[in-house]
């Protein structure tokens, strides 16, 4: 079938009027993420491809499939039960597998992944596509709420808070907490409290050092494990990024 794709739409908060917002995951840590679907994509890492939204938003079902058919060359599509498609989402599922057939590429639908707990957060008045699944809805709440076992649960692996370091005059050393202003942040974080068990990552050479995580209106501090290694988590040579890892405890 050859490599397969994450085809992503851009652009579309700019032409649906919608509010700026921090994405789950930093676009540069969407690779490592990508990099875990492998031994379910033949060992291969799937890549990313990146559609405007403007190109595709008025186009019919049919002339979607098409475009991937005859533009792009794609030769299989996978989706989900619930996907919908062209103009005003009016094609599903079902659509995408006969228009998939029409044009001679293969297809396959896939059960949604569904919310197993039992105390899961209730967006069915906010979305009226949840049916209980898995979503990034579901993920937004949750962190707004700061449970991060519920938020791992969701993503099925700790969710990793992504900073730039490449200013280092924006961080401040004081003992064993360091501190940076919340403009440094890539992606969403939880709300405003106090996280325990969770681990500061130097990309690049993946160091992992122990700490707790303190979140407030302005800033981001790390109070680091007495015995880690920490003098190098600023000063490493070429490290542009931090990764936070959070544990399952909001203290």
């Amino acid at each position: 079938m050859g490599v397969p794709f994450l085809m992503s739409f851009v652009g579309m908060e700019k032409i649906l009027g919608w509010e700026p917002r921090a994405p789950i995951v930093a676009k540069c840590d969407r690779r490592r993420i990508l990099s875990s679907w492998a031994p379910f994509c033949g060992d291969i890492i799937p890549k990313e491809y990146n559609v405007e939204f403007s190109r595709v938003r008025n186009l019919s079902p049919q002339q979607f499939v098409e475009k991937l058919a005859k533009e792009l060359g794609v030769r299989g599509v996978v989706a989900g039960q619930n996907y919908r498609f062209g103009y005003r989402a009016a094609g599903n599922a079902s659509d995408l597998v006969r228009l998939c057939k029409e044009y001679g590429m293969s297809s396959c639908i896939i059960n949604c992944v569904m919310d197993k707990n039992k105390e899961s957060i209730d967006i069915g008045s906010s979305n009226s596509k949840d049916q209980g699944q898995v979503s990034s809805s579901r993920v937004r709440l949750a962190l707004a709420n700061g449970d991060m076992k519920y938020v791992s649960d969701l993503l099925g692996r700790p969710h990793r808070l992504i900073l730039t370091v490449e200013n280092k005059e924006m961080f401040v050393r004081d003992g064993k907490r360091i501190s940076a202003r919340r403009s440094c942040l890539l992606n969403l974080p939880p709300k405003e409290g106090e996280y325990k068990n969770c681990s500061v990552v130097i990309i690049g050479d993946e160091n992992v050092v122990p700490c707790r995580v303190i979140i407030d209106a302005t800033d981001i501090h790390l109070e680091l494990d007495g015995l880690a290694p920490h003098k190098d988590i600023i000063t490493a040579q070429n490290s542009e990024l931090l990764g936070i890892d959070f544990g399952h405890a909001q203290v």
